[in-house]
């Protein structure tokens, strides 16, 4: 049988990969109860490219595969992580991977229900225009920040749980919450909160939930004084409406560096902290990451090789 190899030199190490027809590859999904907003890590033992998340005959998400290198005498393998938006409805569904061969492997899940808040946000005309008014700068903000959370590199800067960014306990907003947004015109919105909202003083510091490198560190109009910090391929933490920013892009930090102060700029109604983790763009449960690994690799190996 013809046989295909991927090379990857990971310092003084090169990792290769036999590839498998798709009826053979070995492969484990994690964790075993999926429900909308949570982050699923997937993992195989030969090349593979993509994973899709297919609901109601429909691609809800999609994440790339990258090698996660042999160490400790453990060998190579793959992984993507993807999340389960938060708006898809609980029921059967697919994750389809496709393999560097051309191979499609799908496999059945199910979403379990979960169940979100609901909340009425009503703005002042500051607040609504910020929102509301057209703007060049907020547009090319926009493209920016997509082209920063669309990018799946291929360094794993931090592979346990995340840490809390702040001290503060208090939240007053939590993720995935529905909002309804009233304007002073009358007008009603709806979105979906994508991340948690820690209220805190004005200047409380504000640290990195896990090693990583600086991919903006900036002021936004909408999200005011921002910073996006790359953790794992295609994983980022976002920090919103911060008082001033304390890091630079391009740098690499640890879990637990001080990047920044809680404050209330851009679209805020009060000082807090908006604390957001995207994966390949889609908004993530910031606390599934804190009650598991971002890259359980230990778990995953020992299920692949059951």
């Amino acid at each position: 049988m013809k046989r295909a190899f991927i090379f990857l030199c990971v310092g003084f190490f090169i990792v290769n990969f036999s590839a498998a027809q798709s009826s053979n590859i070995r492969f484990t999904i994690i964790p075993d109860i999926l429900r909308p907003g949570d982050p699923v890590t997937v993992a195989v033992d030969s090349p593979a490219k993509n994973v899709t998340l297919l609901s109601g005959g429909k691609q809800r998400a999609k994440s790339a595969f990258f090698i996660v290198p042999a160490e400790d005498q453990k060998p190579a393998f793959m992984a993507a992580i993807i999340t389960i938006p938060s708006l898809v409805d609980p029921g059967p569904a697919t994750l389809r991977i496709e393999l560097e061969s051309g191979a499609i492997r799908d496999v059945s899940i199910s979403i379990e229900p979960r169940e979100f808040r609901s909340e009425t946000i009503r703005l002042s005309p500051a607040m609504s225009a910020i929102v509301s008014d057209p703007d060049p700068q907020k547009t090319d903000e926009a493209k920016l920040l997509w082209s920063i959370l669309g990018y799946s590199g291929n360094e794993i800067y931090h592979s346990g749980p995340f840490a809390m960014p702040i001290t503060s306990t208090r939240r007053t907003s939590i993720f995935g919450t529905r909002r309804v947004y009233q304007y002073p015109d009358g007008k009603r919105t709806t979105s979906v909160h994508e991340g948690v909202d820690f209220g805190a003083p004005a200047g409380t510091p504000v640290f990195s939930c896990g090693a990583g490198k600086v991919a903006l560190a900036r002021p936004r109009i909408v999200t005011g004084n921002t910073i996006i910090i790359e953790h794992a391929p295609a994983v980022y933490a976002l920090y919103y409406h911060l008082e001033r920013i304390d890091v630079k892009e391009g740098d690499l930090i640890e879990t637990g560096t001080q990047i920044g102060a809680v404050g209330s700029t851009g679209f805020s109604t009060g000082p807090h902290l908006h604390w957001e983790i995207r994966v390949s763009g889609e908004n993530t449960d910031p606390d599934e990451f804190a009650k598991r690994p971002v890259l359980d690799k230990d778990l995953l190996l020992s299920r692949i090789n059951k």
